[in-house]
């Protein structure tokens, strides 16, 4: 029969070492102009009949929420049917935006996407986490002859922020700048840690916003295949969400795999 203890050991053990390997990788946001977000404007205008325009246009943004308002607006567990939502990140993973660089200025809105650090200059920011798992029967047998389960883990780290005076449409079209000239890799500093992304990919953008953006960055772990770290940018009205995916398998083997879309469309539908 199977091991409880020894499937309750593993998965703990695997969520341990995917937030490790996160947050060596860039962590979550810093809370730089929460202290201005009490100054923004309390209403939000609503984007220009919520739709995107023609080709390559979108919605303009509206007025940015304060701290206090992206609260209520930021993802919650109530939000999510599976998996675990927090608010309050531990403040060893707390990454601050000036303990972000890269080798290139260019490139450094990927390093802050990755790192679930807000773009440019916020009026107000908030962040969460989001770590769920799935279980599937192992084809092979433990030591015993019992039957084994295979964890999959995956992390995705969120920051929510508003911006006054297009800031929020600044910020989409620096990163897909950053894509282009940045598509070779670059080398990323969070404090005394390095990461060496060796190439940068477009990927489909979610639907639901005003404005999207995904890439993958694939991270130098000195194996045939370049492990893969997720980032998905929202946009609706003058807020952000921005989504920094990873999974604990893929970061050991360079495997894809696919970011968990309950958790982009929940935060999205939030967002109005």
């Amino acid at each position: 029969m199977r091991s409880t203890a020894v499937r309750r050991t593993a998965l703990a053990a695997s969520a341990a070492a995917l937030a490790l390997l996160v947050t060596a990788c860039g962590g979550s946001s810093d809370d730089d102009g929460a202290a201005e977000g009490d100054k923004a404007k309390a209403d939000r205008s609503a984007p220009a009949g919520g739709d995107k325009g023609e080709a390559g246009e979108s919605a303009p943004a509206g007025d940015a929420l304060t701290a206090a308002e992206l609260e209520k607006v930021a993802l919650a567990q109530a939000d999510v049917k599976n998996g675990e939502v927090t608010s309050e990140i531990p403040a060893d993973e707390d990454i601050a935006k000036d303990q972000v660089s890269t080798d290139g200025k260019a490139c450094l809105p990927l390093a802050h996407a990755q790192a679930a650090v807000a773009q440019g200059e916020p009026a107000a920011d908030v962040k969460r986490s989001w770590t769920g798992q799935t279980e599937t029967e192992s084809e092979g047998s433990g030591p015993d002859g019992q039957d084994m389960t295979e964890i999959s883990v995956d992390m995705v780290r969120l920051n929510v922020a508003s911006y006054a005076d297009g800031g929020a449409e600044q910020a989409l079209t620096e990163l897909k700048a950053a894509v282009e000239q940045c598509a070779g890799g670059f080398t990323a500093s969070v404090g005394s840690d390095k990461l060496r992304v060796a190439e940068v990919t477009t990927t489909a953008a979610p639907e639901g916003g005003d404005e999207g953006f995904a890439a993958t960055l694939g991270v130098d772990i000195g194996k045939d295949a370049n492990a893969p770290m997720k980032v998905v940018v929202v946009r609706k009205g003058a807020t952000i969400a921005s989504f920094s995916a990873a999974n604990l398998s893929s970061m050991a083997t360079g495997a894809d795999f696919e970011v968990p879309a309950a958790v982009i469309d929940a935060q999205i539908a939030k967002l109005g």
